[in-house]
């Protein structure tokens, strides 16, 4: 099977594919993110998805051809296999698909022999060991199979549109598929081909190749693309099965590693092959959930409640919770990640060189993750009790969405004493949660037909000519107007446009449109496609007509006050990776007129000496008054001057970069000239927004004016209020505050007497020591104090006092002697539903309260009733 050639490994293999397709005049693309621009995705799921904007004419494609190693994750929405991963020789939650893509150039008489080339002579595959599968419809691939490449007809086998034919959506480019599938031989099945293979062990497909010929309309009608394209895909991992004769993923040099630490970590064995021994399968599980982490960690991804941060938060939980049944006492992510690194570091040497930043956050999650299952068996406990006989679906749901027991550990606990589980109601509710998803992913898409309305614009005009960067205003085309989301609103598209479009965190520009026909309000400015700038106006007056000569004039001071804003967010980001670490990343911002936030990677706090010491870093650039220089260079030339990429921004062959004082980062937004113009920088809030996630807010300019001068009005305020001068505050609100503890002091004195003399009095009523009494007019707290005191009165053993307390509720305490036998809680918890309220305790004394000052006389009875019973 092997030739000199032969890779041998998955890093032998990446190199030798994009080596390949590199001869073949292809552009060799790194892998994008994990994290995708499109936002109908949760992950990159498919190499094909970083070129999606291309092959559907949203954007013009900076290459013809492109070749790539894609990284992918498959977990959580459409596209989920986090389940299946262990049960499985391959599935995964992330892998790497290797593709070679063609946009518009060459088609199927290329791609065909290629592919065939690269497995057997690239990767030294025997060609007698091959099988293709076409479209049932698709006689040139056929042939092309045949007659040009030579593949026996025995071996070419065709299948409809479920198997080898794909649709991006509804509409949209579409075509066939052909396959290419390894015979691993007759140990994994009988014979007969792919097509009598439908689970895929025996004949594994290997490489996918993707005809892109059609457009298929919203009836389902197909036409021919004037541009046929080609989208390939082929698993890594798959690949390194045959190239490494191993029959599963977990063979591999990529996975052998970790499920041999998750052996050592476990204290058990693994078994190959063996998919019902639960060992092994917890292996699996664990060797697989520590890469996919580690991987999305790595490119911004962290566990939280929501949307991608959860279904990281749950492949994290699944590993930790697999590793807990099994007794395992250690955490074991830390070295589990570590493994990981090392194994995944050469290729990506981003994951490497944030090794501490990864291993430290995953620790942190499995820490917290322990506290919350032993948390959750608690309530299972307290639940068995409950419901001796049938534990209800909606508690295993709960036990299942919040504390990450699967239902199967649920059953298993609960079948130990017994108890079945409502198995239906458990459906129920997962089948109620999924149609939310499903609801608000369709809530969330964008309507067919407006897409399409902007991409005839698109299509008949171009994209919007930006100016912004050097002019305010612009004479300019009208070229289309549309109806508005909102009300009252229009949407209108200009040949060319000094209106800045909301991306990269910063907000759009308002302005005025002022055509020969009317006169539009801006405001906002976003992408409708890329490229193409959607002015949302309101009409003053006139009318907006495609076709008018338009003079479009931005708001120049909203403008200068955001520019502001978003170079000071550039330096705050700067600082924040001087003070806390380069493991901060951006994950997110919003740069408005107003104010800046940005939001960043970080598992504490920030303290206010921390603060300080930002806010230090970031004025000294400002003060000193550097220039801030944007300029366009390559994006390879950009990373190699040390450039910072800004989190939501998309990037091409060719970048803008600023330069600003110390912070050099990409980015296309708007900025100042110089770093002074930005004025001084005053951080106003930092906060948690999620696990691992901070929060920080900033103003800049004429706003931190605004801000100072209303802090030095409260500061004179206060001052005047407690009679002292500015200078002297901190000492006057002390002076203060120790005048009004002494006079608390002198009040709870005051009280207690009162009380005292109250007690006798009500003490001097008792019946066979019992006290129950109404009493208005005092706090909760003082009606407690004075409960105790009357308990301590000679005779007394039972006191119940309630009444309408100052603050216009209703307050009731019971306090009860050692020698009463009584518990103090109990003589109240009944009556305080008479008053329409709940509460007790467990000690001598007991509070509760209420609403319904009418149920007091009743809450009393029923109290007594209680004492005397």
């Amino acid at each position: 099977m092997s030739t000199p050639s032969t890779p041998r490994n998955a890093d032998e293999l990446r190199s030798a594919f994009t080596g390949f397709f590199a001869d073949r005049g292809h552009q060799v693309v790194p892998s994008a993110s994990l994290i995708p621009h499109d936002p109908t995705l949760l992950f990159t799921v498919a190499g094909m998805v970083p070129f999606k904007p291309y092959f559907v004419g949203d954007e013009t494609p900076p290459y013809k051809r492109a070749v790539t190693s894609q990284k992918c994750a498959r977990a959580g929405g459409k596209h989920n296999d986090l389940d299946d991963v262990g049960r499985t020789s391959r599935h995964l939650v992330f892998f790497e698909m290797l593709g070679n893509f063609s946009f518009g150039d060459y088609f199927k008489s290329d791609a065909i022999p290629w592919a065939w080339d690269l497995v057997t002579n690239t990767f030294g595959l025997d060609g007698d060991r091959l099988w293709v599968t076409v479209h049932d419809s698709d006689d040139d691939a056929e042939a092309i199979w045949h007659e040009q490449v030579g593949v026996p007809m025995s071996r070419i086998q065709r299948l409809g549109d479920k198997d080898n034919f794909w649709q991006m959506g509804e509409t949209g480019p579409c075509g066939p598929c052909s396959e290419i599938h390894f015979d691993r031989g007759p140990a994994f099945g009988p014979e007969g081909g792919p097509l009598a293979d439908t689970a895929g062990e025996r004949f594994m497909e290997l490489y996918n190749l993707v005809f892109m010929q059609f457009n298929q309309a919203a009836d389902g009608t197909r036409t021919p693309l004037p541009k046929p394209s080609i989208d390939t895909g082929a698993g890594l991992e798959r690949i390194l099965c045959v190239l490494q004769d191993v029959d599963a993923v977990w063979e591999t040099d990529l996975m052998r590693p970790l499920i041999e630490q998750a052996c050592s970590l476990t204290g058990k064995s693994y078994t190959s092959g063996d998919y019902d021994d639960r060992d092994s399968f917890a292996m699996r599980v664990l060797a697989e959930h520590a890469r996919s982490s580690t991987m999305l960690v790595a490119d911004g991804v962290f566990p939280s409640n929501e949307n991608r941060g959860y279904v990281l938060r749950r492949i994290i939980r699944r590993a930790v919770r697999y590793a807990y049944l099994l007794g395992t006492e250690q955490l074991v992510m830390p070295s589990l990640v570590e493994t990981a690194i090392d194994v995944m570091g050469n290729a990506y040497p981003d994951v490497a060189k944030q090794r501490d930043f990864i291993v430290g956050v995953l620790t942190r999650e499995e820490e917290r993750f322990r506290q919350t299952l032993k948390t959750g068996l608690a309530i299972l406990e307290d639940e068995l009790v409950t419901n001796p006989t049938k534990l209800p679906g909606t508690t295993a749901f709960t036990l299942h969405d919040t504390y990450g027991f699967p239902l199967e550990l649920t059953e298993e606990i609960a079948s130990e004493r017994g108890v079945a589980v409502d198995g239906e109601g458990f459906d129920a509710e997962m089948q109620a949660q999924r149609e939310r998803a499903k609801a608000a992913r369709k809530g969330a898409a964008v309507g067919d037909e407006r897409m399409n309305a902007y991409r005839d614009v698109v299509e008949q005009y171009g994209t919007t000519e930006f100016v912004g960067y050097t002019d305010d205003s612009t004479e300019a085309t009208v070229l289309a107007v549309l109806p508005g989301a909102e009300e009252g609103t229009v949407e209108i598209f200009l040949d060319r446009s000094p209106f800045y479009a909301e991306s990269g965190g910063q907000v759009g520009d308002a302005g005025t449109i002022n055509a020969d026909t009317g006169i539009a309000e801006v405001i906002d400015t976003t992408f409708a496609l890329p490229g193409l700038r959607r002015h949302v106006a309101r009409v003053l007056s006139g009318e907006m007509i495609a076709g008018a000569n338009a003079t479009a004039t931005i708001d120049v001071e909203r403008r200068d006050a955001t520019r502001r804003n978003h170079t000071g967010t550039h330096l705050l980001h700067h600082a924040l990776r001087i003070v806390l670490g380069e493991h901060v990343k951006q994950a997110g911002s919003l740069v408005g007129p107003d104010r800046l936030r940005f939001d960043f990677s970080h598992y504490a706090s920030v303290s206010d000496e921390e603060i300080a010491r930002i806010e230090a870093i970031v004025n000294a650039e400002t003060l000193a008054n550097a220039p801030a220089r944007a300029f366009e260079t390559t994006k390879d030339e950009a990373l190699a001057m040390g450039a910072m990429a800004f989190f939501g921004d998309k990037y091409g062959d060719i970048v803008r970069v600023l330069e600003a004082g110390s912070s050099i980062e990409l980015c296309g937004g708007t900025h100042v000239k110089a770093t002074g113009d930005i004025g001084i920088v005053k951080v106003v809030s930092e906060s948690s927004i999620g696990s691992n996630l901070r929060r920080i807010e900033a103003v800049t300019g004429a706003n931190t004016l605004a801000l100072l001068q209303r802090d030095e009005h409260v500061l004179t305020d206060v001052a005047r209020l407690v009679g002292a001068s500015t200078d002297d505050l901190v000492g006057g609100v002390q002076r203060r505050l120790d005048e009004i503890k002494h006079l608390q002091d002198e009040l709870k004195a005051l009280r207690a007497q009162l009380a005292t003399g109250r007690a006798g009095e009500l003490a001097d009523g008792a019946e066979a020591g019992l006290v129950v009494q109404r009493v208005d007019g005092l706090s909760p707290g003082d009606l407690r104090e004075l409960a105790i005191a009357v308990r301590q009165q000679s005779g007394v053993e039972i006191v119940v006092l309630a009444g309408i307390s100052d603050s216009g509720g209703v307050s009731l305490v019971s306090a009860v002697t050692p020698a009463s036998g009584k518990v103090a809680g109990e003589l109240i918890k009944d009556a305080a539903k008479a008053v329409g309220g709940g509460g007790g305790g467990k000690g001598d004394v007991a509070t509760a309260g209420g609403k319904n000052p009418d149920g007091i006389d009743e809450a009393l009875r029923i109290a007594k009733a209680a004492a005397t019973s």
